[in-house]
């Protein structure tokens, strides 16, 4: 009887996007490192859409945009917050 061999594919930069995104957002009071690693896991993150399987690299992107997001938010309050003195 012949075994059959299940190969299970893996898309590295897709982990490396979603993961260095993740870490963008949760580091985002960190002045250098969040800009670093939110660009670093938006790059990753699209070649990793390139890729298959694609969902970690489409979680990536979206973490990018909620980053995005927030740091339009924080500067924002910010520069409110500034401008009020």
């Amino acid at each position: 009887m012949a075994e059959q061999v299940v190969i299970k594919k893996s898309n590295g930069m897709a982990v490396a996007g979603f993961v260095l995104a993740l870490l963008g957002v949760i580091f985002i009071w960190v002045p250098v490192l969040n800009w670093i690693l939110w660009l670093l896991g938006l790059i990753f993150s699209i070649i990793g859409v390139c890729r298959a399987p694609r969902g970690l690299a489409i979680a990536g992107l979206v973490l990018s945009a909620i980053y995005i997001i927030l740091a339009i938010v924080v500067i924002g309050a910010l520069f409110a917050a500034a401008s009020a003195f």
